[in-house]
């Protein structure tokens, strides 16, 4: 009984987190702006799986403020994102690319379904 009790407090913190990154409106907007953004992957010999596009976190700062450099603000606010488990930031030379993580988005969706349904699943 601990043992689930434990895992339903980590996921609950997960889902916190990610939650609480997305109450920022630049936050938000950074990801609807990566959740537009065509993503092309390679699998490397490996078997990982890599972004190898994306636009930059200078590209994300030039969407958000018309600004041509990334400003320490906006830096803040990607770290946040990757943080909280949203966003993917990947070295690729001297370009940070960020690729919005759909696989933690479907997650925050698959939990926000039932509510909206109206779904009680027992609890109350």
């Amino acid at each position: 009984m601990c043992d689930i009790f434990i895992s339903s407090m980590n996921e609950m913190t997960e889902r916190v987190r990610a939650f609480k990154a997305l109450g920022d409106p630049t936050r938000l907007r950074i990801v609807e702006f990566l959740g537009c953004c065509p993503r092309t992957v390679d699998i490397g010999d490996d078997g990982a799986v890599r972004s190898t596009d994306g636009p930059t976190a200078g590209e994300v700062c030039c969407h958000l403020t018309g600004g041509e450099k990334i400003t320490s603000t906006i830096s803040h606010h990607l770290h946040e994102l990757a943080d909280a488990g949203l966003i993917k930031i990947e070295r690729s030379g001297k370009r940070m690319l960020c690729t919005l993580d759909r696989e933690a988005v479907a997650a925050l969706a698959q939990y926000l379904g039932p509510f909206s349904e109206g779904e009680n699943n027992g609890c109350c």
